[in-house]
Parts: structure tokens; sequence; C-alpha cells
């Protein structure tokens, strides 16, 4: 199961157990289970703090579990946890095994403070980049308080299950048999959910903190390269995000970040965050911006939280989302059937019919990708030809069960009141309607910047992008912007990055540049 190189990694990781570490494999007689049982031999092959029982009386097969000799199991994996989930796998050994967690104190201590009883499922798929987020989080909770349990489950191979309980989307996370949420979710994020109180503890620190010099909003590209350029300058910075990373999380291969031949999202972002913690930067995730305003000399960044932050400068970054069709049964069928991520949703697909909306580069990624999976793919493109390049066309041209339309609108998405069976589409060059059944949408047309908060703040284009000039500015003094929410060309994270730099230069220039009655003001 395991190559050579693989359990030599293993072998040095497992070195870090502090106590001994059991597995317990519930199997039958199919392949996955002879599969599991190699895969569990060959980690307790390696390690002598490591032990395997195979007596276990899991109702899922295969399943294993993971726990210390003579305790009751809190962490389990149905299906096998490779690919993506590799990571949560041996995170998993090590955290049982007694290596300490990378997480803040506060954290761990508000984990244990947990009372009530948690049993989480989480349905995944081996090819999403989003999941093993979500299932590390649920392991290191289970493992930190004995009231919580957690099995992660491979969708994929669970696929009666998986439609039994209408689990259209991965990841889906269900609490004590009731669906809990879906996507990607951080451990914070779940103890927001689970703890009341945190939302106005956490308000209330952030009240208290004194006037930044530059105050970025937002954490993907755009927001890490500005906050690490500031903080470069020796000036107070702090850097508020909804969520760190933002849109780059959930893209799978990045293959043209300059020097990086091919990285994956989550990969990068763990790289933005650490290089932005390098430097002097306050960093406040989970923190939603609502609202922006100027008075006495300082500019105002108003939470969701009932929180305000003030600052001499603003950088804001923002970013965006995927853009979505805006038909009739879209958002009523979201996650149950329509989704906007092929690589996380896609084989929870397998062998059954979907739809590609849109024939850009991702549209077109996601047909070619879909093919490998699914009975058959149509590609829908509004306009009367595909836009993505010309390898990729080549290569969707190859395939023998995809279907390309162009010239069409899709008009509206159908369901039977569970999930997706089917949409129809109109010929823009006839205006005549057709229908396609199907059992899934897959929408990848672009972006929308995320600025509806800034309406009437600050100038805006018709699209919603932030309004700069070449040096970032936007329409208030102090106040510039940087990324994909911006009416810079091209939304590449590349681009991205270096106009949050640029944006961040632009701040010191303008602070240092104040009048000196005009800074005495501001420090007061």
């Amino acid at each position: 199961m395991l190559d050579q190189g693989l359990k030599s990694q293993l072998k040095t990781y497992l070195e870090n157990l502090r106590h001994p570490v059991e597995l317990v494999a519930s199997l039958d007689a199919q392949p996955k289970s002879a599969e599991m049982r190699e895969l569990l031999e060959d980690i307790v092959s390696v390690s002598d703090n490591v032990s395997l029982r195979l007596d276990g009386d899991a109702a899922r097969k295969p399943s294993f579990a993971i726990t210390t000799p003579g305790v009751a199991p809190r962490i389990s994996f149905a299906g096998l946890p490779m690919g993506h989930e590799f990571t949560s796998l041996v995170l998993a050994l090590l955290q049982v095994g007694g290596h300490p967690p990378r997480v803040a104190p506060e954290v761990i201590a508000q984990i244990k403070a947990l009372e009530g009883d948690f049993s989480f499922e989480t349905y995944f798929s081996l090819t999403c980049q989003n999941c093993p987020d979500v299932v590390q989080a649920l392991n290191l909770m289970s493992v930190l308080n004995p009231n919580i349990r957690h099995v992660a489950i491979d969708g994929a191979l669970f696929q009666g299950e998986v439609e039994a309980r209408k689990v259209m989307a991965v990841p889906t996370v269900l609490l004590n048999g009731e669906t809990f949420d879906q996507g990607r979710m951080s451990v914070e994020q779940i103890l927001a959910r689970l703890d009341t109180g945190a939302v106005a503890r956490e308000a209330e620190k952030i009240a208290a903190k004194p006037v930044f010099d530059v105050l970025v909003v937002g954490g993907g590209p755009a927001g890490a390269a500005a906050a690490v350029y500031a903080a470069r300058k020796g000036i107070a910075t702090g850097l508020a995000a909804e969520r760190f990373g933002g849109q780059v999380l959930d893209t799978m291969a990045i293959e043209n970040f300059i020097s990086v031949p091919h990285t994956e999202g989550p990969k990068l972002v763990s790289g933005l965050e650490a290089h932005v913690r390098d430097y002097d930067v306050d960093v406040m995730n989970l923190q939603k911006a609502v609202g922006l305003k100027q008075a006495g000399g300082l500019t105002e960044i108003a939470l969701e939280s009932g929180a305000t932050l003030k600052a001499k400068t603003i950088i804001l970054a923002p970013g965006a989302r995927w853009r979505q069709m805006g038909a009739p049964g879209e958002d009523q069928y979201r996650n149950k059937g329509v989704a906007y991520c092929p690589h996380c949703d896609g084989p929870l697909y397998k062998g059954k019919r979907v739809a590609v909306i849109g024939g850009g580069n991702s549209g077109v990624e996601a047909a070619i990708d879909l093919a490998g999976i699914v009975a058959h793919v149509t590609l829908i493109e509004f306009d009367s030809q595909l836009r993505a390049d010309a390898v990729l066309q080549r290569k969707l041209g190859s395939l023998k069960n995809v279907t390309v339309i162009t010239s069409a609108l899709t008009t509206e998405v159908l369901g039977d009141g569970e999930k997706v069976v089917g949409l129809t589409w109109q010929d823009r060059t006839d205006q005549s309607l057709h229908g396609l059944e199907l059992e899934g949408i897959f929408v990848q047309i672009g972006l929308v910047p995320n600025t509806e908060w800034l309406k009437g703040a600050l100038a805006l284009t018709p699209r919603g992008e932030i309004e700069v000039d070449a040096h970032g500015a936007t329409s208030l003094t102090g106040v510039f912007a940087a990324g994909d929410a911006t009416t810079t060309p091209f939304k590449q994270i590349i681009i991205a990055a270096g106009d949050g730099a640029k944006a961040a230069l632009s701040a010191f220039d303008h602070l240092i540049r104040l009048a000196p009655e005009e800074a005495e003001a501001q420090a007061a």
C-alpha cells in the first residue's frame, strides 16, 4: 500500500509518539478491506508504538479506529484516508499518541471546556482539498475532549449511505445525526458554532485594540503581501480576514506562480500565513468586515461581531467569490446537485450525468476532470465559442463522454424538491428552449468582488470593483486597495500579491508624508 519512501517518512513522524497507539480495524471480504488491512499493517511495521487489532465491530466496513490501549475510540476513518486525507491520518496518529498539536493554547482550553455530547460524522472525498481542514479539526477536538467523537467517511466508498442521507457536497458534517454544516471549516469556526459566547468574547478583545498604522482587510495573497510589506517597515500592522487564504483555499492546482512549478491552494495559503506570522502582524481571523467610514483623521472598519477597528491607513483586499448563474432553482439546489468545486464534489457523481456551466479555463478544466469520473459531461457556454486555452480545448475535444454546447443560456435548474434532476437552456441563436436530464451542475463562470459592504463608502465600478489608481489608492484619502476586488486587470494570484505589496508601500508613503499636525491628531 505505502511505497518505501512514504514508509520512511511515516517512520520519522511516528518517532514523535509519546505513548502507545492502537488501531482497531473492522473489515469484511471486499477488496477495499484487504487494502485497508495492508495500509494498517504498513503503519504498524514502521513503529513499535503502534499495534493493530482486527476484531473491530463497527457497522461501517472497512473502517478503523485510532485510540490508546484500553480506551474507547473517539476517532475513526471509514474508508482509506489516502490522497489529501493521508495528512489527516498522520496527524491523528501523532495526536492520539500524545504529540502536542500546533494550536494556540487558548483554542485548546476552549475545546477542553466544551460541555455536552458531540458525535460528529464528516463525509469527504479523496480529491477534496477542503475536506482535510474539517477532518483534522474534528479529530483534534476528539483527542482533547472526551465528550467528542468523530468518524470521517469516504463518500465515494459508502455511496449508498451518501444517497440515503442526501449528501451531495463535501465536506458535509453531521452532529448527532443532524446536518451541522458544509464546506471548509477551521477548528476556530467549529468552536464558534458550538461555543455561543466565543464571538462576543473575541469582539470585546478586538474593540480594545489600539489604532493601527496600517490595517489590512482580507487574508488572500493580496492581503498577506500587504501585511508583510507593511510590517517590514516597522509600523503597527493589523490584518482582519473573514477567512485567511480566501478563495485560494478552494483552488486545486496552481502552476503559474513564478518559481513554483506546481502547488495547491491550501499549501500556498499555509505558506502565506506562516510568512505573515513571521512578522509583528496582529492577525484577526474569522472577522467579517461590514462597514467603512472616516472620522477624526482615522478610518474605521466595522466588523460583523459588533467590534470596530481603527487605523491611520487601510488596505482593502476582500477578494472575490464564485459567480452564480442567477437562474431559478440555483439557490434552492445549492449543495443538492448544484456545486462550485469539481475537485471536491466530483467523486460523489461517479457514473452519473453532469453539466459544467462555463467555457473558460476553469470550466474546461472542470469538464476534463469530471469526464474521468462521471458517465457524461455536458459543457454549456454562453458565448459562441469556448474561451479556454487551446491546449485545454484540444484535450476536451479528445474525450468521448463530453458534449459541448455554445451560444447557450441556462434558464432554470430543475429538481424534485430534494436534488437536481436536470436543467433547461435557451439556444441564443434561435431562442429555442431545450432540456437536459442530469444529476449534477458545476458552475464555473468567473468571479464577483466581495465589496457589497463598501457601497456608498468609496468609488466602485458598476461591476462592484474598487476603483484604484496606479498606486492602489482609492477615492478615499488614506485608503488603498489590492487584488481581485479592484479594477486591476487579470485576476491572478501573482498579480494580487504584487498589488498587495504596492498598496503597502503606498500606504507607508502616505504615512510619512502626513503633515505633523495630522500625524499628531491621528495619534491622539
